[in-house]
Order: structure tokens, then sequence, then C-alpha cells
């Protein structure tokens, strides 16, 4: 079978497409680059999905939790400590048996057992604690002359956080939410590992690494692969958010905007 072959059958096996049986022996180089590769959509599918809905909650969040209103402040606080303060593999284990538990009350959460669903929730709840206490340092680190300005110019309440405090948020934020973002990638791993189950047997990036790993007695091929996946990836993530962090710059002079430092993001 020639590689352009394999990739046809097999580049889009994670999500149901293609040769539905997996290689038992002759174990190519191709093949392994391949599924592996296909893997990774489910890794992007948790990542991204988490990645965009964690940022509203952690909005929300951080400004709860600079609330004066108590009622706002103390569930927002307890929140983003219980999730920061609770390994991410342990709340998978939560999760997983309490959406089975609620399966057996009514079967509406049959789909949150499910990796696609259940494990995404996961991870959106703990991307949007350690990003809610980032933008919530940020927002404590609002320079007051801004505020004393737009107060000044008559701009309260909505105006004034959409037009002054949110964007200033997200410039002091960024360089630290771009590692959370980073951060949040790896951690999709974790899902191989979670009790959620895989749709229709077909796993992630990790699932088929360790697959070709047990298959052939030789790690050195597959873990590789994988890693190499995500290191092209992250310098994805840096490259976009670093376009985003600038952009959120461009009104200061340019001695004074952020740079990403690519060496330190990615040692992290």
């Amino acid at each position: 079978m020639s590689c352009w072959q394999t990739v046809q059958d097999y580049a889009l096996r994670s999500v149901g497409i293609g040769e539905r049986l997996l290689p038992r022996d002759g174990f190519t180089l191709c093949e392994q680059i391949t599924l592996i590769g296909s893997g990774m959509i489910w890794n992007i599918y948790f990542g991204v999905m988490a990645l965009i809905t964690g940022f509203f909650l952690a909005t929300a969040l951080a400004v709860a939790k600079g609330s004066g209103n108590r009622w706002l402040r103390k569930p927002a606080e307890w929140f983003i400590f219980v999730f920061r303060g609770s390994p991410l593999f342990i709340q998978f284990f939560f999760a997983y048996f309490l959406f089975l538990s609620l399966k057996g009350v009514n079967p509406f959460f049959d789909p949150f057992t499910a990796a696609w669903l259940g494990a995404l929730i996961v991870l959106f709840l703990n991307t949007a604690a350690y990003t809610g206490e980032i933008f919530y340092g940020a927002l404590r680190s609002i320079p007051k002359g801004d505020t004393e300005a737009a107060d000044a110019y008559g701009m309260s309440g909505w105006p004034r956080f959409k037009r002054i405090v949110w964007p200033t948020m997200l410039r002091l934020a960024w360089p630290a939410y771009t590692n959370e973002a980073i951060f949040l990638f790896h951690a999709t791993t974790l899902v191989f590992f979670s009790g959620f189950p895989a749709w229709q047997q077909r796993g992630d990036a990790l699932y088929y690494a360790s697959y070709f790993a047990d298959k052939t007695f030789n790690p050195f091929v597959p873990y590789p692969i994988l890693a190499g996946y995500f290191i092209l990836f992250t310098l994805v993530i840096v490259s976009v958010f670093g376009l985003i962090g600038k952009q959120l710059n461009r009104h200061l002079p340019a001695d004074r905007r952020s740079r990403p430092r690519f060496a330190a993001t990615l040692m992290r």
C-alpha cells in the first residue's frame, strides 16, 4: 500500500471516515504519522472548543470575583479555588461518575458520558477557572488613570467596561493567557486516561500512539511523532495569539508593545 493510499484510508479515521480496521502488522512510518495525525483532530477539537467557551465564562468569573457584591464574589472565588486546587485527572474521574449516575436517572445525560461532550465540559470548566484568575489579576492591574479618564468623560457601567476595562484587561492578561492556551492544548492528552469512552472506539492522538507502541514494542517512534505534532500546533498557537496580542497593543508606541517570548513559552 502506498503512503498516499494510507493517508486516504486513515487520515479521517478518528471521526469515523475511512478504513475501520487498524493495521495489524508491518507498521510503516506513514501509517503511524497518518493515524496519530488523525487523532489530533480530537485534541484540536477539545482545545479549541474549551478555549472559546472558557474565555467567556472566565471573563464573567473575573468580573464576579472583583465585584463588591458578596453573592457574586464568593461563588466565583470558590469555583476558581476548587478547579485550580484539584488535579485535572481527578476532575475527569468525578465528572464521569457524576454523569454516569445522572444517566441512570434521566437518559438526557447519555451524551455526557461520552468523551466528545463530558470531557469537553471538564476542560471548559478547568480552563475557565485558570483563565478567570488570570483575568482577575489583569483587572486589578488596570491603571487607575484609565478608569478615572473614563469617569471624566461620563462613561460608566457597560460602556466603560466594553471600551476601557475589558480591552485593557485583555492586553494585560494576554501573555499569561497564551501560556494557558498552550497548557490546555497539552492537557487534552489526559482525555485518553479519563473514564470517558472514545466516540465509536476511535480515540485521540495518544490512543493511536499507545496502540503503535504496544504493537511494535518500540515507543521511540510513535511518541516522538506525537510530540512533534504538539510542538507544531504549539507554534501555531503562539503565532495566532501573537498576532492577536499585536492587534490589542496596536495603539501603544512600538517600544512599549509586549513581544511574546517564544523560548520561555515553549519551555513551559
